[in-house]
Order: C-alpha cells, then sequence, then structure tokens
C-alpha cells in the first residue's frame, strides 16, 4: 500500500467517531474506527462477518460457531459467565453483547465501550443489523445494513413460495429450547413463520419466548410442531400429547444441532433457516 494512502487510512481511522443507541437506549461513542472487536452473542458474531468484518474479531461468545473462521478465536463465556479478565486482556475496542449479559456494568467500570443488543423480533434484527454497521464506521453503513436485511427477506419470501399447498396457513407450535420455551409471534422465528404464512398458536400477547404449559399446547392443537432442540423429542412422555393432531399425523419437524442453532439466532442466517423450515414441510407432503 502507497504510504500516503496508509497515513491517510491511519488518519481516517483515529479521526473517526461515531455514537450510536444500544438496545438499553444508551448513548454510546466510540472515537475511532473499532478495530478489535469482542462479541458475547453468536447472532452478533455472524451479522459482524456478514457485514464483511470478520477480521475484526478477535474473541466471541463460547457458542459462536459461524462462519467456520470464529471457531478459532477466543472463547470468552456466557450471557452468565462471561470472563471479565479474559475480555480486558484482548484488549478490545468495543464489545457487542446481549443486553443481558451479567458482566456489562463491570467492563463498562473499566472504561470498556460496551454496545448493548438483544434482538428478538424481525424489527429488532433490522434495528440491530443497522446498530452493527454504524459501530463498524462502514463506508456507507445504512445501505450495507439494508442489503443484508433484504437478502434475508427475499430468501423468506422464495422459500415461503415452495411451501406444499397442504401445509399453507398450517397452525404450529415451536419449541425455541428445552423447559416449554415456545416463539411466539412476537418473536424474530414467528415473523418468519408468519411471512412463510403458518399460523402460531403462541400469540403476540404472550411475549416473544415465553414458557409455555405443556397442557396449552394440548388445548392448542397445532398442525404442525418444531422443535429446536434436538432432545426434545421424546412428545410420548408429554401427558396428552400423543392427541395433537401433529403428533397424531406425523407431522414433527426435529432439527440437527446446527439446524437448531441458526433457528434460533437472531441474525443473518434467517432466510437460511427459513429454507429449513419449509424443507421439513415438503419431505412430510411427500407420498
Amino acid at each position: 500500500m502507497p504510504k500516503l494512502l496508509m497515513l491517510l487510512l491511519l488518519l481516517w481511522q483515529s479521526a473517526a467517531a461515531v455514537t450510536v443507541i444500544d438496545d438499553r437506549q444508551h448513548q454510546v461513542t466510540l472515537n475511532a474506527t473499532p478495530q478489535r472487536i469482542i462479541t458475547l452473542l453468536p447472532s452478533l458474531a455472524e451479522t459482524v462477518c456478514e457485514l464483511g468484518a470478520c477480521s475484526r474479531l478477535v474473541g466471541t461468545d463460547n457458542y459462536a460457531d459461524w462462519p467456520a473462521s470464529v471457531k478459532a478465536l477466543p472463547k470468552l463465556g456466557g450471557l452468565y459467565d462471561a470472563s471479565v479478565e479474559a475480555i480486558v486482556r484482548l484488549k478490545p475496542d468495543v464489545v457487542l453483547a446481549g443486553k443481558s449479559t451479567r458482566i456489562i456494568g463491570r467492563l463498562e467500570s473499566l472504561g470498556i465501550k460496551v454496545v448493548a443488543l438483544e434482538p428478538q423480533s424481525l424489527a429488532d434484527v433490522e434495528r440491530s443489523m443497522h446498530t452493527i454497521a454504524q459501530v463498524l464506521q462502514l463506508p456507507q453503513p445504512d445501505a450495507a445494513a439494508d442489503r443484508l436485511w433484504q437478502q434475508a427477506m427475499q430468501a423468506i419470501d422464495q422459500a415461503a413460495k415452495k411451501i406444499p399447498v397442504a401445509s399453507q396457513g398450517a397452525s404450529f407450535y415451536f419449541e425455541a429450547s428445552t423447559g416449554g420455551y415456545a416463539a411466539g409471534e412476537a418473536s424474530f422465528i414467528g415473523g418468519v413463520m408468519q411471512r412463510l404464512g403458518l399460523r402460531n398458536v403462541v400469540s403476540t400477547g404472550m411475549g416473544a419466548f415465553p414458557q409455555i404449559n405443556p397442557e396449552f399446547v394440548v388445548r392448542a392443537s397445532p398442525q404442525w410442531l418444531f422443535l429446536a432442540e434436538p432432545s426434545a423429542v421424546a412428545l410420548h412422555k408429554r401427558p396428552g400429547w400423543s392427541a395433537i393432531p401433529a403428533v397424531k399425523a406425523g407431522r414433527v419437524c426435529a432439527f440437527s444441532p446446527a439446524q437448531g442453532h441458526m433457528l434460533v439466532r437472531p441474525g443473518p442466517r434467517i432466510g437460511e433457516a427459513a429454507d429449513v423450515l419449509v424443507s421439513c414441510l415438503q419431505k412430510a407432503a411427500r407420498p
């Protein structure tokens, strides 16, 4: 790189400053373009990478595993057990964390910039993409985030065209994790399913990811069951579930660990997640 161009780049990086508003409604000002970034949610790492800044990641949470390059990065814990000491040693310019990450206050008390993002709805996912693009100080952050969002939406709409006629408008229950935590209409998963033309038995008023009583599912009689956790397949052990139309007809979609992870991450792969869901509907429709 010519010396003059390198000097101009260094001057731009040192002079750049941006203020973003995170999901706590806190203003976070970054006085220079961040070159050392830590993410503490898998979806945040995925978004950084899809926006072309994977090389700036210096550490992630324990569960980030896509794209493959992030597997080699230092793993720093999760929402409840992230290591402050390990993060400090990596000297990050900014940490992108889930809003419920326990150590945010401690990091900020040490002078580390933290942008807290916890997207739950589809609108939240879109907004977080814009916030991350601004944090990265891309040349045209809004345009970059818009492209990423539109790619995901177009992929969902294309997947919707492949849903078998018999499954169009069908009711479903989506179990996001063990313990009966469901993806409601208000969640990003619920938003994807609605865009696919399916009907969620867990209404918006119940919250994005409510813990559901098994009897509720029996009463709701969904036509389809989607189980993001592979360990959640022992449906015969759940009282009354053998009478659910989805179980009686074998309309149950259980996914591999990799697929399950993708389905519950509110990031740029929601379009690919829609394809995985539709693929299961297509298999059930085959003679």
